[in-house]
Order: structure tokens, then sequence, then C-alpha cells
């Protein structure tokens, strides 16, 4: 007779439970591994590199450049001297008085009526009158015609501090009235001698002369008041040893006198200046 053997029943779902539990054990191994492969992939963050700062701003010097513009209403001419762009602050003033005075021409070209005789003309120029170390000088001298009989003088004299980069005032060389006072009175006297020549070299009959003489002195008297803003165009003369024997005083056109007069000058020695000057400024001039 056959012995029969008795096995305990499989349980079905303690089968299916290992099976999960191999699964999940497998599962987690191969997360594990792909976590480590990535985490030795990946590169290791870089520090946000530093802000570049922004680059200066470039400094370039005022150019300047001659001008030559003709059109059917007007015509310009300006020119300027090529030492002048050596001095940028200065070069940016004479360019600002140039444009203003260009853009004053154009504008009134701009309302000029079809039927007007001529074009209207700006002519202005530039010259070198003084350049050292310690002193420079520019004068600009023309005419603008916007119609009428003549053109308007354009006249300025630029004075320039090199190493202080800033332009010298009448005010600032002589700053108390006792000192445009003395400086008035002998600007007055020389215009009034030089108006006298004038009148007898015209040879003018004694009541003509008389009239002359009061208008034409009437100007000057009112053109030379005691303050610097009637002695605001000036430039250096250089005496010997490059120090200042003088100062022109520079008046345009109907300042002092008719236009037919044109430009008149008045040389005012360092002898009559010295004792007015701003100490600062003394030193500029001879005996200073």
């Amino acid at each position: 007779m056959e012995s029969v053997v008795v096995r305990p029943p499989v349980s079905v779902s303690s089968g299916r439970a290992s099976r999960w539990v191999l699964f999940r054990a497998v599962l987690l191994i191969v997360l594990l591994i792909l976590c480590a492969a990535c985490r030795r992939e990946a590169p290791a963050p870089q520090p946000a590199p530093a802000a570049t700062p922004p680059a200066p701003a470039a400094v370039s010097a005022t150019e300047l450049k001659d001008v030559v513009e003709t059109t059917s209403n007007y015509v310009i001419g300006i020119s300027y001297p090529p030492a002048a762009a050596k001095y940028p602050g200065l070069a940016a003033e004479l360019r600002r008085y140039a444009d203003d005075a260009r853009a004053e021409l154009v504008q009134a070209a701009s309302e000029r009526r079809p039927d007007a005789p001529a074009p209207y003309d700006l002519s202005l120029s530039f010259s070198m009158v003084m350049d050292s170390p310690a002193l420079v000088a520019v004068a600009a001298d023309g005419s603008s015609y916007t119609g009428g009989a003549h053109g308007a003088p354009l006249l300025e004299r630029f004075v320039w501090l090199p190493q202080e980069n800033r332009r010298l005032l009448a005010s600032d060389l002589v700053p108390g009235k006792q000192g445009w006072n003395a400086i008035s009175g002998y600007v007055r006297e020389q215009l009034h001698t030089a108006l006298s020549q004038r009148i007898d070299a015209d040879d003018l009959d004694a009541a003509e002369r008389a009239e002359v003489i009061k208008s034409a002195g009437q100007m000057i008297d009112e053109g030379t008041e005691a303050d610097a803003a009637h002695f605001a165009q000036f430039e250096p003369v250089v005496g010997v040893g490059g120090k200042l024997s003088a100062l022109r005083f520079v008046f345009a056109p109907y300042q002092v006198g008719p236009y037919s007069d044109g430009t008149q000058t008045v040389d005012v020695p360092a002898s009559v200046l010295l004792p007015f000057l701003a100490p600062e400024y003394r030193g500029l001039f001879a005996g200073g």
C-alpha cells in the first residue's frame, strides 16, 4: 500500500505578498543607482559671475570745425583757430557762441520774405590773441545780416584760465567799484580825445562840430559807466617777459559811438589797473 504524503496547502495571498516585497526592493535599488548617477553627472553649481561695471563714458573734446553753408535764403561762414581745440572748455564756449549766432540767423532766414533783395548772411571768425600756460585769449569778430542798411556786429572776447579750466571775467579781475571808477575815467579820456581828433580831421564847421561832440560824447559816457558790464570785452596785451602790460577793452559799434566809427579799443596800462586788481591775478601783470 502506497504511502500518501500530505503537503500543507499553498497560500496564494502570501505568494503575491512575497513577490511585491521583492519588486519594491528591486525598484528601490534601481532608484538609488539612478540618483547616484545623476549626482555624478550633474555639474556642481557655480557662483554667479560678478556684475561687470559699466565702461566709463568716453570724454571727447568739442570739435571745432569750420562751417560753410550756402542756401537760397542764407550764407554762413564760421572759422576757428586750430589751437583753441587744445582747451575743451574754451572750445565749448566758442562753439556755443557760434551755434547761437547761427541759430538766430537761420531762424530769421526762415521768416525772410521771398522778395527780399539779398540772402541773409553770417560771417564769424575766431582768432587766437594769446596762448600761454597761464592765460589764453580768443577774439570773435563778425557780423550777422538779416536785412536793413547793414549787418549787426558780432563781437566777443574769451579770456581763459587753462589751469582752472574756466573763463576769466572782468568782474573777477576788478572786484570793487573804486577800480571801475578809475578804469572808466581813463577810458573816457582816451575816447573823447580820439573823438576830437576824428572831428578835426573831418573839418566840420563850428555848429556841426559841436553837435557831433555832444551826441558822440554822450554815447561815450553812457557806454563807459563805471560797471564791469560795460567793460566785459577785453583782451590781454603782452609786454616784456610775457607779463601783461595792459588790458585792451573792446567796444562794439553803437556802444561808444555811431556805427560808422566801427569797433573802438582802449589800452589801459598795468600801472592803472594794479591797485584795483584782485590779488590772485596781480602776478599776471608787469609790476605785479
